[in-house]
């Protein structure tokens, strides 16, 4: 696949059930860790707590049309790195906002248990963001993140465009936190990418050289050393 842009979703992978009375009926195949990249939000709706507020809310995925969003899955309430990993993101709350985009947490916990987590857990003091509890755990089945066997989510963040399509993800086991600076930096990339139709190198910040493939494809195919060095890259 080429690396220009213009994100389109995926068709959705179909799996075909044969009955008795050769009567063909198709159903949406939901395989876990399949990427979301490329696809569009799954549809949902569930309850939460926003801990701005102090009070209960219910979230849905039509919240979030036409805005970016992530949608970041941890596996539970009352545990060790998740905390750290959401008050990172509370940490950069304004820094989200600036940019637009929306944040939801989630977890399998109810909506009861998260109220809890935040009023009992110290880093969190001060947490802005609203917490989805998928008690049906439906929401991180659908998003590929759910381990049946523990009944519990990965650790699994998700950035939707405003068009409602996955344009990255990242999906990791338990033991290690996220980098909310990174994350941040890829969604700046995206929004230039977005704005402008240029693409982005590895690394690339605000005031960075971009590829204007849209303009110079033929004349920087092959030749893409010309252009930008691996100092600029990694400069």
């Amino acid at each position: 696949m080429a690396c220009v842009n213009g994100i389109k979703p995926l068709k959705k992978k179909i799996k075909t059930k044969e009955l008795n009375n050769n009567t063909e009926i198709k159903e949406d195949k939901k395989n876990m860790s399949a990427t979301m990249v490329r696809q569009e939000m799954p549809e949902f709706e569930m309850e939460a707590y926003n801990a701005k507020t102090r009070h209960y809310t219910t979230v849905s995925s039509k919240d979030y049309k036409d805005k970016w969003t992530v949608v970041c899955f941890y596996p539970a309430d009352f545990t060790f790195v998740c905390p750290t990993e959401i008050a990172a993101m509370n940490a950069h709350y304004d820094e989200f906002e600036e940019l637009g985009v929306e944040l939801l947490p989630v977890s399998v916990d109810s909506k009861f248990s998260h109220k809890r987590f935040v009023e009992t857990e110290p880093i969190l003091k001060g947490l802005k963001l609203t917490i989805g509890a998928d008690t049906t755990q439906e929401v991180s089945r659908d998003f590929g993140v759910l381990i049946e066997d523990e009944g519990v989510a990965l650790r699994g963040r998700f950035l939707f465009n405003p068009d409602g399509v996955c344009v990255a993800q990242e999906v990791q086991a338990d033991s290690v936190g996220r980098n909310v600076d990174e994350f941040l930096r890829q969604i700046k990339a995206w929004q230039h990418a977005s704005q402008t139709g240029e693409v982005c190198p590895a690394g690339w910040r605000p005031g960075k050289k971009t590829l204007p493939v849209q303009t110079d494809v033929e004349k920087m195919t092959g030749k893409v050393g010309d252009y930008i060095t691996i100092e600029e890259i990694l400069s």
